[in-house]
């Protein structure tokens, strides 16, 4: 998930802030400790931000939960 956030050209910190959640959220989706769990509308709002599909943010949660044993 940080290579579809950094290819976005965010830092963790802001995208936290624009979609209202904890810095430490945004490190555990990428670290692969948690999935997002957010209703459809932050789900969009995750998709427009990051400027990606709904397949490419799926395939990138697996990645980050394989790479990093989540």
């Amino acid at each position: 998930m940080k290579e579809l956030r950094e290819k976005a050209g965010l830092g963790a910190e802001e995208a936290a802030f624009r979609l209202g959640v904890a810095h430490s959220t945004i490190r555990n989706w990428e670290s692969g400790k948690t999935e997002p769990s957010l209703g459809v509308t932050k789900i969009s709002e995750l998709l427009l931000l990051y400027k990606c599909s709904f397949e490419e943010l799926k395939q990138a949660v697996r990645e980050s939960k394989t790479k990093f044993g989540g």
